[in-house]
């Protein structure tokens, strides 16, 4: 089990590089979460919701992503309360102190899902989430150190280097627990390390005689495009713009912002994250991402003056999910909210939640993207609200009017991504060479460094002696 001093110390990542590794090495593996809590999330094969971090793991693991990777998902709908979704299913929305009361009858889901893949695999890799010190949480855990006694399964606790203070996460966490939970913890891993290794090693030394702690390895500060989990994501750094200057309004309650991963693989294209008019510019395409909470994040553009610059503006302007909504003349939530009135659709929000894989062919469009016309997509739906309004939406997946586009479908741009740039730089008269890419070869590739990476910095053979119960 992988756990972290902190959300953000690097636990997705580095249980993703394990899960690659264990399958070079010819193992079967799968990752597990019990509880993530995430606006990023997937929609499997069999139309179930689980986090996007452990469907990356999967992929790293040539897995076929499965519920049972992530048997609760919780999405924050505002700062003390969740969508709850068991089994890929949501349950309702809970406030947090009744989902704490809530969560252990969850245990069955939890170990059902988790036996299911224990029975299927030769190693599980399990992600913690937060810290499994957070001393007000701790009583019937169910995603840390509770998991781990659940599952029997060794730690490996990984503490950020990169924010300053590791030596103080790593003892403050471990002497803040229990004592038999002290005792799972087999190794430590310093994550994102930068400069002369022989300058830390003294501090490895110590924290090893402080907490009688093996440090398992170092791992450099990498920087890799690879789906991340929240909102705590180095995308939404600031960023200067490129040839092709691609803005995104980061709404408060942004979700599935790795729709637009794909375009960072293409030189010249800049993706910037954007929360103010002032930050907006002139970008070759704007983007409204999806929201957890639609209509509220509309009336927050609206309110600080991003939904007028939107109207405002003359390029390309494309909303997917939430966005798509946005666009709309109205959004049926509890009340009716105006919408922006830049598609000729009407969105009323159900009970139903709609999860699904779509693929297709993207029909005649509009405007700068017209020659998008025939491309094929696919991807996945994950909304609440139904549209209506135009007759064409209940035969495509996409619509246009002039230059504005909206969508359901999540990984739109994954396989047109370069298209969509050759338009764009047709309509602003440049030229960026061989935008063509292959985004799944791209992200193989990224997961393969990521391992090596991580192999190359941790001693692996101390892991194995790990998994095999102290024994080489």
């Amino acid at each position: 089990m992988i756990q972290g001093t902190m959300s953000g110390a690097g636990k997705s990542l580095i249980a993703a590089a394990l899960c690659r590794i264990f399958v070079q090495d010819g193992y079967r593996a799968a990752p597990f979460k019990s509880q993530n809590m995430a606006l990023n999330s997937y929609v499997t094969r069999d139309g179930l919701e689980i986090g996007r971090a452990q469907a990356l793991q999967a992929r790293a693991a040539k897995a076929e992503p499965t519920v049972q990777m992530n048997p609760i998902l919780l999405k924050p709908t505002s700062d003390n309360g969740s969508q709850v979704i068991v089994n890929g299913v949501p349950r309702g929305n809970m406030k947090a102190d009744e989902y704490f009361r809530y969560k252990t009858s969850l245990i069955p889901d939890i170990m059902n899902a988790y036996n299911a893949l224990a029975a299927d695999n030769d190693i599980i890799v399990i992600e913690g989430a937060g810290s499994p010190a957070e001393i007000n949480l701790k009583e019937n855990d169910i995603v840390n150190m509770g998991m781990a006694e659940m599952a029997d399964a060794p730690v490996l606790l990984v503490g950020d280097i990169d924010r300053g203070g590791v030596f103080a996460q790593l003892y403050g966490t471990v002497e803040l627990l229990e004592k038999d939970e002290r005792e799972r913890i087999k190794g430590i891993i310093i994550n994102k390390f930068r400069g002369d290794i022989e300058i830390l090693k003294p501090g490895l030394d110590m924290i090893e005689s402080l907490t009688d702690i093996r440090v398992a390895g170092v791992v450099p500060y990498g920087r890799y495009n690879l789906d991340d989990e929240d909102s705590l994501s180095e995308r939404f750094n600031a960023k200067s713009a490129d040839v092709i200057d691609i803005a995104v309004i980061r709404l408060p309650r942004i979700s599935n912002f790795t729709d637009f991963s794909v375009f960072e693989f293409i030189d010249g294209v800049s993706v910037r994250y954007v929360s103010s008019v002032s930050e907006l510019g002139e970008p070759d395409m704007l983007i409204i991402p999806g929201s957890k909470s639609t209509a509220a994040d509309l009336v927050w553009m609206r309110e600080n003056g991003l939904e007028a610059a939107v109207k405002r503006y003359k390029g390309v302007i494309f909303g997917i999910c939430g966005g798509y909504q946005m666009l709309g003349e109205e959004i049926t939530e509890g009340g009716s909210v105006r919408g922006m009135g830049l598609l000729p659709i009407k969105t009323e929000f159900k009970t139903e939640k709609i999860r699904r894989r779509v693929n297709g062919v993207i029909p005649d469009l509009t405007g700068t993207l017209k020659p998008l016309s025939g491309a094929e997509y696919e991807g996945y739906e994950i909304h609440m609200g139904v549209s209506s309004g135009d007759t064409k939406i209940g035969d495509t997946k996409i619509i246009s009017k002039g230059n504005v586009y909206g969508t359901y479908v999540h990984g739109i741009f994954d396989k047109c991504a370069d298209k969509v740039v050759n338009c764009l730089c047709a309509e602003k008269g440049v030229t960026l060479g061989d935008t063509k890419i292959d985004y799944d070869l791209l992200v193989e590739r990224e997961l393969d460094r990521l391992a090596d990476s991580v192999r190359e910095s941790l001693d692996m053979e101390f892991i194995y002696e790990i998994l095999n119960g102290g024994k080489v």
